[in-house]
């Protein structure tokens, strides 16, 4: 076995080799752009989703702008909008839109796209000890059906009838109607098309970090000696290549109710507009509900497992520690795997279903609070008495564990569905899940990305920015999100663009103006952070020893700048897991070397 195992490596080490010879004078084109380098690939997910977090957050401060000040108009609003602020107001139709097209643009595009594709891509080869992933091709493809999944989402947002403005959920009738509204035109099927491709580049991308990981470990990387960061990687793929398939099904029925004249969905629809009843008969809305949220709730798995994963080695490499239990967090982050796939109706505890079923969600869902605990537990394990490093990284990795308690705690709300139904569709909702999987998976890339920049680009990014962009980021999301607890528990329901003229909620104009302001601050702060990154890309200081952190996993073994392959010469050989941290008096003992005699058990 092990004899087959170093052939395929030395049939690898060749075709590198003669690879090596043409890489010399590559043109700009196939270096840069259609790539199939993992770590180039890597940046092109990074900047495309950067880009997207851009718009995806300028959005929300133009809707927050609009719930902050719902009395004002602002005449230059007008001028950058155009039709969809007239009079300086933005319309009902508009601000729906923008709210679809946020949520669909976080969640998708930059922490399923932007964080897995990002990490997945830099990580895996450096960290299995591989020359490149199983498929360099595929890879390459995955980024393009991304970006070609990006280019129609975009182009949704300029057409005569506006984007899809049904939710970022999707739900029928008004997704499956042409006639609803106007965003359930032509943005719609524009929006199911970008979807579409955005699953194929999902499941293109988690068939080859699955292989990789299986496949192309270097001589001694067993599996329980990969860094949590892979672990974390792996689980995510397998989280989506099994779930994103029954979203894209649901799609394509939403396609045949829309064009096909079906009735999946649809059934006894009266539509006031053009007076006029419909012949469907049959179809179920609930039936979209489950295919989608089957997809929805491991969805918030695949964008959190990759920012657990890095936190759990930053955390690690920071506080000079081992990860307390590491058998514990492979196995919490499995047990998460699969409850993810058993609990997907807690989104439906208002939908009419069966309160017996209704009450076994209940049970599965609050079950998936064990592994989660675990966890959290071990984290503050980890960095309890040590001697902790706050490199921006480390500060990042601590944010990321303190949102996803405090997001994590209001879970348990929600998790029960006799609380749920007061809570469902308020803005307990919002804040709960805009804590636990918004902001901390944001977190948990802000860290990934400080932490690996010196690798990625031979610099270090800014720190005094750096320092900045945490503190604002970390109190300003509290501030934002907090409070919106409260406006829930009154009862106050999402997606009204004006509270204003409600008795109930009234009392909450000020408290609205506040977040709006807060939200503003937070995202020109953000700004601040894309200034730090594309300026360190050239100017930042200068990366001089191959190891920054003081870390024992493989990725910094490789060269400050690695080319097409990673390492020169041999892949290097793996001796013991990724944490040897502050053992036997050394400060940390590389993967690579080989254990000694006298050396004490892990």
């Amino acid at each position: 076995m092990s004899h087959g195992h170093a052939e395929v490596l030395t049939t690898h080490e060749v075709h590198h080799d003669e690879h090596g010879a043409h890489h010399h004078h590559q043109s700009f084109v196939s270096k840069y752009i259609f790539s199939q380098d993992h770590k180039i690939i890597a940046k092109q997910f990074l900047i495309t989703g950067m880009i997207w977090a851009i718009i995806g957050g300028l959005m929300s401060v133009l809707f927050r702008l609009q719930l902050g000040y719902p009395d004002q108009s602002f005449p230059w609003l007008e001028d950058i909008l155009g039709n969809w602020a007239r009079g300086g107001k933005i319309t009902p139709e508009n601000y729906y839109a923008l709210v679809t097209m946020h949520g669909t643009i976080l969640v998708f595009f930059v922490l399923t796209g932007g964080l897995s594709g990002t990490f997945a891509n830099f990580l895996i080869p450096l960290q299995v000890g591989a020359r490149d992933m199983a498929s360099p091709m595929m890879n390459m493809l995955s980024y393009w059906f991304f970006f070609g999944g990006s280019i129609v989402m975009l182009s949704s947002l300029f057409i005569q009838t506006g984007p899809f403005s049904g939710g970022w959920t999707a739900y029928p009738p008004l997704s499956a109607l042409g006639d609803a509204s106007p965003g359930s035109k032509t943005g719609m099927d524009l929006w199911i098309t970008s979807m579409a491709l955005f699953v194929v580049s999902s499941l293109l991308g988690g068939l080859n970090y699955i292989s990789t990981v299986l496949n192309l470990r270097t001589k001694g990387m067993s599996m329980t000696r990969l860094p949590l960061t892979i672990w974390a990687l792996f689980f995510t793929a397998v989280l989506g290549v099994l779930s994103f398939p029954v979203l894209l099904s649901g799609f394509i029925l939403l396609l045949f109710d829309r064009h096909g004249g079906t009735s999946f969905y649809l059934s006894d629809i009266y539509i006031a507009a053009t007076n006029q009843a419909l012949p469907n008969e049959g179809g179920s809305a609930i039936l979209y509900q489950h295919l989608f949220w089957f997809l929805g709730h491991p969805e918030v798995y695949i964008i959190l497992l990759p920012a657990m994963g890095m936190a759990s080695e930053i955390l690690s490499v920071n506080s000079r520690k081992p990860i307390f239990g590491y058998m514990a967090m492979v196995g919490s982050m499995f047990a998460i795997t699969i409850l993810a796939f058993l609990v997907w109706a807690h989104h439906m505890f208002v939908t009419g279903l069966n309160p017996f079923l209704g009450s076994v969600f209940v049970l599965l869902t609050l079950l998936i609070a064990v592994p989660s605990a675990i966890k959290v537990f071990n984290w503050l394990t980890t960095i309890w008495k040590a001697n902790i490093k706050f490199t921006p990284g480390m500060l990042f990795a601590l944010g990321f564990v303190s949102l996803f308690i405090s997001g994590g705690l209001t879970g348990i709300f929600l998790g029960n569905s006799t609380l749920d139904i007061h809570l469902h569709d308020t803005y307990f909702v919002i804040a709960h899940f805009h804590i636990v999987m918004g902001v901390s998976a944001f977190f948990g890339m802000f860290a990934g990305i400080y932490h690996w920049f010196p690798k990625m680009y031979g610099r270090y990014m800014n720190n005094t920015l750096a320092y900045i962009h945490f503190w604002v980021t970390l109190i300003g999301a509290y501030l934002i999100f907090w409070p919106m607890h409260y406006e829930g528990l009154a009862g106050m329901p999402r997606r009204y663009l004006d509270y204003s003229n409600w008795s109930s909620f009234n009392q909450f104009g000020d408290l609205n103006k506040f977040i709006s302001t807060v939200a503003m601050i937070v995202f020109a702060i953000q700004l601040l952070f894309v200034f730090n990154f594309f300026y360190s890309i050239w100017k930042g200081r200068k990366v001089t020893t191959q190891n920054p952190w003081g870390a024992t996993t493989l990725e910094w073994t490789a060269p400050i700048h690695p080319g097409h392959g990673n390492w020169e010469g041999e892949i290097p050989e793996v001796h013991r897991w990724a944490y040897d941290y502050n053992k036997d008096d050394r400060d940390f003992i590389p993967q690579t070397e080989p254990i000694s005699a006298n050396e004490s058990k892990h």
